[in-house]
């Protein structure tokens, strides 16, 4: 931390993994950041320290999948092989159109459930419509932790840019199952009879003529039908939203906003720091992730660049007296004359010899290197300053940024090394 500042709260990892009462853990965040790494690594370590844990991530890049040696994620949970210790590790990627067929195929009988999964516009909402991921993410949480088969359940949430996606979607999703538009569809079934088309006939041809514009004349009837089939399940959409969204309230879940030490992800995490605090959500912390460090942090960047120039112009640093290219007087003989010829002809190929250029020109370019490597960790510093300081009471576990990407078991234990640690190497 940069100086004068206090030290933040320590987000100690391995007792947040440990702890019975901890069951779900949702890493939420801006995209970018390595929620899906951060995930798979604390699901790894927690599996390897005795859990049996499932990792559900909704990133559509597949990292997950390889970085633990599966072919493929699907919506059902499959064993890593190759974890350590007693526990056990499972992964899944959500597909959001099947979790919203099991919904239908759970909750209606097997004609009713047939003509929904065959309706177009059905099959338009479950394969895009706004929020529909973010619900169904929200859905599969909520059938992991019903089962009970696992002793921690670890979310990587969507990669969205609208902080916090995850808890808004379903509200919103559910308000549009349940909402005005649904119910004046589903009113003339409800009604029936004459009653029923008399309100049909009054109530739909005051918009009828709208809607068509807008929907076109054989979308609305897909709807109409739609809305006619899913009539008795609307209800269930909010009912298990409003379930969920309960769960991830309850002490048993730990929210970690992940970040990277850059001001705009670092504000992103602010924000969704605040948000989860008016939600009433568990916040356990703040990941930091990629964060710098150096192992000789005692040669301050300025220090290095003017080593550096001194050498690259042949300045006074660590030159020896008689070196060329120092401005020094000629060194003479005793007698006041020149030094020998052989002296001369010694002094100016030991000047000239390529090997000493060499030593020289990569010892400044290391130490410019140096010196930018200590201005980046002087910028993260300032970075992390700024967020500590409006949020003193969060918790945060630094992570140093590894030389490559994470395709493996390996990578990822060497992620949650990092997690557990709490400060980049070399700091």
């Amino acid at each position: 931390m940069g100086a004068g500042m206090d030290m933040p709260p320590e987000l100690v990892v391995d007792r947040l993994l440990d702890d019975p009462g901890t069951r779900i853990i949702v890493c939420c965040g801006a995209g970018g950041v390595g929620k899906t790494t951060t995930a798979a690594a604390l699901g790894l370590r927690a599996a390897e320290r005795g859990r049996k844990v499932v990792v559900l991530t909704i990133d559509p890049a597949r990292r997950l999948a390889q970085s633990m040696g599966i072919d493929s994620l699907d919506n059902t949970p499959r064993k890593v092989a190759g974890v350590a210790g007693g526990g056990e590790l499972h992964a899944m990627m959500l597909d959001m159109k099947r979790t919203f067929d099991e919904i239908v195929e759970s909750h209606a009988d097997g004609d009713r459930a047939a003509a929904i999964l065959a309706n177009p516009f059905y099959q338009s909402l479950s394969a895009g419509f706004a929020g529909t991921q973010e619900y169904m993410a929200m859905e599969k949480l909520g059938q992991l932790r019903a089962r009970d088969d696992w002793d921690l359940i670890v979310v990587d949430t969507p990669p969205s840019r609208s902080a916090l996606d995850f808890l808004d979607a379903p509200k919103r999703l559910g308000s549009f199952l349940d909402g005005k538009f649904i119910r004046v569809l589903t009113a003339p079934a409800k009604v029936g009879g004459r009653a029923g088309m008399k309100f049909l006939n009054v109530g739909m041809s005051l918009m009828t003529g709208t809607l068509n514009k807008l929907m076109g004349a054989s979308l609305l009837g897909d709807v109409q039908t739609f809305v006619a089939a899913m009539d008795t399940m609307f209800g269930g959409f909010r009912t298990r939203a409003d379930a969920t969204f309960r769960l991830l309230q309850a002490p048993g879940t730990a929210f970690l906003v992940v970040a990277a030490p850059e001001p705009d992800a670092l504000r992103e995490a602010a924000y969704f720091v605040e948000r989860l605090g008016a939600e009433r959500m568990p916040l356990a912390g703040l990941v930091l992730n990629r964060v710098h460090g150096s192992g000789a942090g005692q040669l301050s960047a300025e220090r290095a660049l003017a080593v550096a120039e001194n050498l690259e112009e042949g300045g006074i640093v660590d030159q020896e007296a008689g070196k060329a290219g120092l401005g020094a007087p000629a060194a003479h003989s005793p007698a006041g004359g020149s030094a020998p010829e052989s002296e001369g002809v010694e002094a100016g190929a030991d000047a000239d010899a390529p090997e000493g250029a060499d030593v020289e020109g990569i010892t400044a370019g290391l130490l410019r290197l140096h010196a930018e490597r200590m201005q980046l960790i002087a910028r993260e510093q300032r970075t992390r300053d700024r967020f500590t300081s409006m949020h003193p009471d969060v918790a945060v576990t630094e992570v140093a940024a590894l030389p490559g990407d994470v395709h493996d078991l390996a990578g990822l234990r060497a992620i949650g090394e990092r997690l557990a640690a709490g400060v980049p190497a070399g700091a």
